[in-house]
């Protein structure tokens, strides 16, 4: 199979109702847990009763993962020819869901998927389900929780309310609200992260489901270093996207009250202004302007 192009859409009007889902499954070198996990979303999913497909995204596997996955003749296989990341694989099995909701998961065995039925019956309330993981069994690492802290910290701040869990491979989504997010989410692994924080800034309804979570089988992807700088990057950039006078009013007002402090030497010292002082205050003015303008462009832009 080639390498497949993304497409945007939307759902017809005879896909109105949320009793049918793709479940969307990214893999790269997951030989040693991807049957179990394929075996197990078909149990789980015959006992929802609702009409379902395994949507799986072989993402440039160098293992035995392709072979295991071509033998099946009980998933909707899409591959790409080489390794593209997590948000590109899932990304390619997204525009290609045929049905009014999407699950994601992970194939590592790490996120209970016996727990997805309880996640599919919540979305008849929300936009988006996400299985948090703060349930009562959860295996983490501390080293990666330590950074995480801050960034998750930061996110609620641009987002204004809690998220207990920004990051989480296990959610449920209406189709209709997920496709028209398609070109701005990325192919990493923040491809979670973005997709959270734009559905909680454009005022989507989110619940969030505690759930376990396990130790994965095979060898980790996650890059704790180049990930969290990553991170950083993708929150910051989602909070200029979405919530500009969140992130450039501070800065102004930061800039404004060292225009205040440097005017006062200047007038109690120095007894002249300074062209420190006027520097301070222009750009404490241009940093405002250009936060009023990005906010009123993304307010005047209907995208979602």
């Amino acid at each position: 199979m080639g390498e497949l192009e993304i497409e945007s859409g939307g759902l017809t009007a005879e896909e109105t109702q949320l009793d049918a889902v793709s479940v969307v499954v990214p893999v790269f070198n997951e030989e040693d847990g991807v049957a179990q996990t394929l075996n197990e979303l078909h149990r789980v999913l015959r006992q929802t009763g609702y009409t379902y497909e395994i949507v799986v995204v072989d993402d440039g596997s160098r293992d035995h993962t392709a072979e295991i996955l071509i033998a099946r003749s009980d998933i909707h296989l899409l591959q790409h020819r080489r390794n593209r990341g997590y948000g590109a694989a899932l990304k390619t099995g997204i525009a290609h869901a045929k049905y009014p909701l999407v699950a994601i998961t992970d194939a590592d065995g790490t996120y209970p998927n016996d727990r997805l039925s309880e996640l599919i019956a919540l979305t008849q309330e929300a936009d988006m389900v996400v299985g948090a993981r703060t349930g009562a069994n959860v295996t983490y690492s501390k080293l990666r929780s330590i950074p995480k802290y801050f960034l998750v910290a930061f996110a609620q701040w641009i987002a204004q309310q809690p998220i207990p869990d920004i990051n989480s491979g296990m959610r449920v989504f209406r189709t209709s609200v997920l496709k028209k997010f398609l070109g701005i989410l990325p192919d990493t692994f923040s491809f979670t992260t973005t997709i959270t924080l734009a559905m909680l800034t454009n005022n989507y309804v989110v619940h969030y489901h505690p759930i376990d979570y396990f130790h994965r089988q095979g060898r980790s992807k996650i890059k704790p270093i180049r990930d969290t700088l990553r991170f950083v990057q993708l929150i910051l950039r989602t909070g200029v996207y979405f919530a500009p006078l969140r992130i450039f009013l501070p800065i102004a007002g930061l800039f404004f009250g060292a225009f205040g402090v440097s005017l006062l030497i200047d007038i109690l010292v120095l007894q002249d202004i300074t062209d420190t002082t006027l520097l301070m205050f222009v750009t404490a003015i241009q940093i405002t302007i250009f936060a009023l303008l990005a906010d009123m462009i993304d307010k005047r832009t209907t995208r979602f």
